[in-house]
């Protein structure tokens, strides 16, 4: 019986996608060029060129006329079908940032738009997000107690890459989702919210709503996310695009 060998391509993409995944090539980064992976990979740059292509098409990279390809996303709206927050700012170049506020292992009292969402024990983590140091979102993250076991501090870093709440959710805890489905309503600041933003109780502030679902149409995460920016939809292309949360 024949072997099958995989192809000298689907090789170099794995191992370029393994690299990204490892935080090897950062977000907004330039990938050397080409002619210097495919003398890494011993392959010719047809080789190469069809492995990045397929990184393009899946969204971790982005081809620049004249510029070589640049780590676009860690976490694809393709495969997560939501926007990473920190994916975003690190693409403008500036620096995301996550404090932790706390984490409710169960929460003695969820609100009653997440105990609508889950008829099971909740954890709540409580989080700043934060841009160049500056507060820009509030953020709860609801999850089944039963999906995030072992959920503790050291889960979730305050800077870099693996700050994000998907990678979190997909990578430590092996969470697969979807869909989501995401509502977006105008609100006054209440004194809490204020307080870590730094504005005004009662100012005019967006409220974000998502809700993450797997394929049997289970919920497995559920974020409520406070704002003071304006979200920016654009509704050029094929698909919408909009600000992630």
């Amino acid at each position: 019986m024949n072997k099958l060998v995989t192809p000298k391509y689907m090789v170099v993409h794995d191992e370029i996608l393994k690299r990204l995944k490892s935080n090897h090539y950062s977000v907004g980064t330039r990938l050397p060029s080409e002619e210097s992976l495919a003398g890494t990979f011993k392959v010719s740059r047809v080789t190469i060129r069809k492995s990045l292509e397929m990184l393009v098409d899946a969204g971790y990279l982005a081809s620049r006329q004249g510029s070589g390809y640049h780590v676009d996303c860690l976490s694809p709206q393709r495969e997560t079908c939501l926007a990473s927050f920190t994916d975003a700012v690190l693409r403008k170049g500036r620096v995301p940032g996550a404090r932790l506020i706390s984490i409710d292992v169960p929460h003695p009292d969820p609100p009653a738009d997440v105990t609508e969402v889950f008829d099971a024990p909740v954890a709540r983590i409580h989080r700043l997000r934060t841009v160049d140091g500056e507060p820009e979102l509030l953020v709860s993250t609801w999850v089944p107690t039963n999906l995030v076991t072992g959920l503790a501090p050291d889960a979730f870093p305050e800077l870099g890459p693996d700050q994000s709440i998907l990678r979190i959710l997909s990578d430590r805890f092996n969470l697969a989702w979807s869909r989501a489905c995401e509502t977006v309503h105008p609100c006054a600041a209440s004194n809490d919210v204020a307080e870590h933003l730094g504005i005004e109780p009662g100012t005019p502030i967006l409220s974000v709503a998502c809700t993450a679902y797997d394929d049997t149409d289970l919920p497995v995460f559920h974020d409520q996310v406070f704002r003071a920016t304006p979200i920016v939809f654009n509704l050029s292309g094929s698909a919408r695009k909009t600000d992630p949360i």
